[in-house]
């Protein structure tokens, strides 16, 4: 049975399996390119690794909890959604998430790895605070209930399936953005199981799935910035962030390149992406994790030593930065408080 292949988005994710630099010259863990930085982190923060491991990390959110809280992440081939307490204790918190009853029909892994990954990819809570993530495998969107069961809130556009529903942000208005990463090239017309023919940017809204901007290259990560009045969209395969006004109606429009990260050779594409409470742009990029200010100027690098997938403000206070790589995750303090759903 034919695979869906996953194209150059995952062959460059497969350079994460390369060192990349953990450290400058200096030791430091912090490449300061504006003094813009140092409101945001401090120039000798540490990068904690909290857990190494195999696999592919992803889609991590911050759960409140009252004053405290815990963070959940993705293990996309590890079909599991996992939970980490404050105290450093790791459970599974949603196990099973491909519901499909051949694994072959889930995406493969960098260069076409015979492990399928079956699992969820983003994660957010909605305004109701569940959690809401792109099941990977299953080529849908899902929202985990209260009691425990799940609903399927988006899994076709215009009669075919979505091929890599990859991350997701939900608007104040409970509206629910999200990215489509791949194009299907390989099914036929007349098979059941072809996916769109087309990325893209998709909304779901009062129950409805509408197409917001189609043939972006390899769409990934998305994030709102403060009041809602833009969002940015990665496009991993170009190694850019695209910038889209929101209108009222809350579809997209005047796409803008935001930043273009062409010119770093080091391995990494952007892919997660989040946002503080300043309009600070934070995006895993070539090195580690990029930080831009509002006008889309690259003012700093968290350098990281494996290619990084994504990221979420956490803590109590939301100024706890954590980190997902194919094979660790991160954590580091900063200054500035971040965005969070």
């Amino acid at each position: 049975m034919k695979k869906l292949v996953i194209g150059v988005l995952w062959a460059l994710c497969a350079m994460a399996g390369g060192s990349l630099r953990a450290q400058d010259a200096s030791g430091k863990v912090v490449v300061r390119l504006d003094p813009a930085l140092d409101s945001i982190v401090s120039p000798d923060a540490k990068l904690e690794k909290l857990l190494d491991g195999k696999g592919t990390f992803e889609g991590p959110t911050w759960v409140h909890q009252g004053r405290t809280g815990f963070l959940i992440f993705s293990d996309i081939p590890g079909d599991v959604i996992n939970k980490l307490e404050p105290d450093g204790t790791i459970s599974v918190f949603l196990g099973h998430i491909f519901t499909g009853t051949d694994p072959s029909t889930a995406p493969t892994g960098p260069n076409n790895a015979t492990v399928p990954l079956v699992g969820s990819n983003g994660t957010t809570l909605d305004r109701q605070g569940r959690v809401v993530f792109c099941a990977y495998g299953n080529h849908t969107v899902e929202r985990l209930e209260k009691d425990g069961t799940r609903t399927v809130l988006a899994d076709r556009f215009e009669g075919k399936r979505f091929n890599t529903p990859n991350d997701l942000v939900v608007k104040s208005d409970g509206s629910i953005y999200f990215t489509d990463t791949q194009a299907d090239r390989v099914h036929a017309d007349n098979d059941p199981r072809q996916g769109l023919p087309f990325t893209g940017v998709y909304l779901i809204k009062d129950g409805k799935v509408q197409s917001l901007a189609k043939d972006l290259v390899s769409p990934n990560g998305l994030a709102f910035a403060p009041g809602e009045k833009y969002l940015y969209v990665n496009e991993s395969q170009k190694k850019r962030i695209t910038r889209f006004d929101v209108q009222t109606d809350d579809t997209i429009a005047n796409p803008h390149v935001f930043i273009d990260m062409t010119s770093d050779p080091a391995p990494g594409v952007p892919d997660g992406m989040k946002v503080d409470k300043k309009g600070n742009v934070y995006c895993t990029g070539p090195g580690g994790l990029w930080i831009m200010s509002p006008d889309g100027k690259h003012i700093g690098t968290i350098l990281t030593p494996l290619r990084l997938t994504n990221l979420t403000f956490g803590g109590a206070d939301g100024k706890t930065l954590y980190i997902t790589s194919f094979a660790a995750l991160y954590r580091i303090q900063l200054k500035a408080e971040g965005l969070r759903p």
